[in-house]
């Protein structure tokens, strides 16, 4: 069943719909890492005609979308995601200080958000969200970032740094910029394009989770990346599928193994556009939240559930008392039924 590119898609359908994949490839230039900076490098940007272009196959299900279990390269990414932290390449200033160096670049990029349905993203180093940004308090980060998209782009850091740092300045296509501060406060912080309209650079796909540790190290733990997001699958100022690390569900289908007894720490981040909050809801557990987690020391809330706004974000420090599947997912039902659902599987 051929979509109407003149007929938006509404959310339901996508709900009820399988996906078949795309019709045709939307041009883009896979950079490898080695030419990132290389000048001659470029993406193209045909993704105007994206509506008319989404071809999803009616699959009606008598409970709504079926995922599967099928693993796909989209699969693959948000499950990656959730353990890859991006240290940078380390070294020493002559003043004592540890240096990270990171390279990230801005594409234009086709990425697949469920089985079959592809999405013409912009996006940091060819992921949605991008690479999750490691460093401790006081670690000089220092970014080299080159515009490979056809559009300008830069990244804003949250957190602590100099105004001339603050990624407000457009980097144009095929330039460069390095963004270097001190890393401050420790905690949990976000990172993300600051180019009008933000709305639009923001939804696209330019957007990841930057963590600065304490000096003093938390307490040991299996810990987890994830980010929030939506998709606006026919440009409408509304979003279809909702996911956490940009695939729909993603851990339904392949539930997050965890240990009874073990601590689990989930870094969380809101990067959701045209909503105004999404949330985060346990079942059959609670868990510790740590709002930002500047403070390693600060007192937590105790829940089963939490909201954040857009580009809000916290830690969670969650035990699983025995075996078995935990649901977790947004609160907000639409958003559960669109994709945003998962499961920790807690073994003994």
């Amino acid at each position: 069943m051929a979509i109407d590119p003149k007929k938006p898609v509404s959310r339901r359908q996508v709900l009820k719909w399988g996906a078949a994949g795309a019709i045709g490839v939307l041009g883009t230039t896979v950079l490898n890492p080695a030419s990132w900076f290389s000048k001659s490098a470029s993406a193209a940007d045909n993704h105007s005609g994206h509506s008319a272009k989404q071809k999803l196959e009616h699959e009606l299900m008598a409970h709504g979308y079926q995922p599967g279990t099928e693993l796909t390269n989209g699969l693959k990414e948000a499950i990656k995601a959730l353990t890859a932290f991006n240290y940078g390449t380390v070294s020493t200033r002559a003043d004592g200080k540890t240096v990270r160096d990171y390279e990230m670049i801005a594409m234009d990029t086709e990425v697949e958000i469920a089985k079959g349905i592809k999405f013409p993203g912009w996006s940091y180093n060819g992921t949605i969200p991008g690479p999750t940004i490691r460093c401790t308090e006081g670690d000089i980060v220092r970014v080299r970032f080159w515009n490979g998209s056809t559009h300008p782009h830069s990244i804003h850091f949250h957190g602590i740094h100099s105004p001339k740092m603050d990624g407000l300045e457009p980097v144009a296509s095929g330039e460069e910029f390095i963004y270097e501060f001190e890393a401050k406060p420790a905690g949990m912080h976000v990172y993300h394009c600051h180019i009008p309209p933000l709305a639009k650079h923001i939804h696209k796909g330019l957007y990841g989770n930057f963590i600065i540790d304490p000096k003093i190290p938390r307490k040991p733990a299996h810990e987890l990346n994830m980010v929030m997001n939506g998709y606006d699958l026919d440009l409408d100022g509304a979003n279809e599928v909702y996911t956490v690390n940009g695939y729909a569900f993603a851990f339904q289908a392949y539930p997050i193994e965890v240990k009874v007894g073990e601590l689990v720490r989930v870094y969380l981040s809101n990067l959701t556009e045209f909503d105004l909050i999404n949330s985060f809801h346990l079942h059959a557990n609670i868990f510790k939240y740590y709002e930002v987690g500047a403070d390693p020391d600060a007192r937590p809330i105790v829940t089963d559930t939490i909201m954040q706004c857009q580009g809000q974000r916290g830690i969670l420090e969650i035990v699983f008392p025995e075996p078995g599947k935990y649901m977790f997912h947004a609160h907000q039902s639409e958003f559960a039924e669109l994709g945003w659902m998962g499961f920790f599987e807690a073994k003994a």
